[in-house]
């Protein structure tokens, strides 16, 4: 599946309907979600980092593109990679990368990994030099990190959203909004609107009941994989 068959998942669809993608951490859990069925997958920057043994915003870049590489590679469906920031790459070299690594998508967060928002019009004209390495080839996801790091103001997001949406992201991704704010962001951005759900299937219902067009997991899945396993140890153990 190419990039524009991926932009076109996150169209059209009916209320209720999100689109789903499971957040594989390595190769093994990626095949089992494709093997599922599902249409395509969005790995998570935190989940990698976890698997890799790094706490996450540590992961080396190049171990970061390597990882999501390996995912890739086991799958025929699409990925798309949270590739948190852009490491500090000039939007360039950042496209070249992922697109070395096979995606077809990314997530670029507003914080700067120390808890703090980046400036919206910056980020924003950051954002457009991305999309214009990347032409159509990279379905941009773009994290508005008002809800983890900023005031929580529904509005700010809103701005913030619709700056990174004129300089060509695809869709938008507040991060921990609370379920009350859904209409304010409903109404006020264009587009596609990510929201985060947990791994279980009434979370999703509800997220994808409330107006979520696509539904992500962040490290959810893989936390909850290594709590299994984890229950398994203690089993085991005695």
């Amino acid at each position: 599946m190419t990039a524009a068959a991926f932009r076109a998942l996150h169209h059209d669809r009916a209320a209720g309907d999100a689109l789903v993608l499971p957040g594989p951490w390595d190769a093994g859990s990626a095949k089992v979600f494709a093997d599922a069925g599902f249409p395509a997958l969005a790995t998570p920057s935190a989940g990698v980092a976890a698997s890799l043994g790094y706490e996450d915003g540590a992961t080396p870049p190049d171990e970061m593109f390597a990882a999501v590489a390996r995912i890739v590679r086991a799958v025929s469906v699409p990925v798309s990679a949270d590739v948190e920031g852009g490491y500090g790459l000039a939007p360039a070299e950042l496209v070249e990368r992922l697109l070395e690594a096979g995606v077809v998508g990314c997530n670029l967060e507003d914080s700067d990994g120390h808890g703090t928002l980046k400036d919206p019009q910056q980020h924003a004209d950051w954002l457009a030099e991305v999309r214009a390495a990347a032409g159509d080839a990279l379905v941009i996801n773009a994290r508005v990190d008002t809800f983890l790091f900023g005031t929580g103001d529904p509005t700010d997001a809103v701005a913030r959203a619709q700056l990174y949406v004129a300089a060509g992201a695809d869709c938008v991704y507040p991060l921990l909004a609370p379920p009350e704010v859904f209409p304010v962001l409903q109404e006020g951005i264009t587009g596609p609107i990510n929201m985060a759900a947990g791994p279980a299937p009434e979370s999703v219902a509800e997220v994808a009941r409330l107006g979520a067009t696509r539904i992500t997991f962040g490290p959810g899945m893989q936390r909850y994989t290594m709590g299994r396993v984890a229950d398994l140890a203690a089993a085991l153990r005695g």
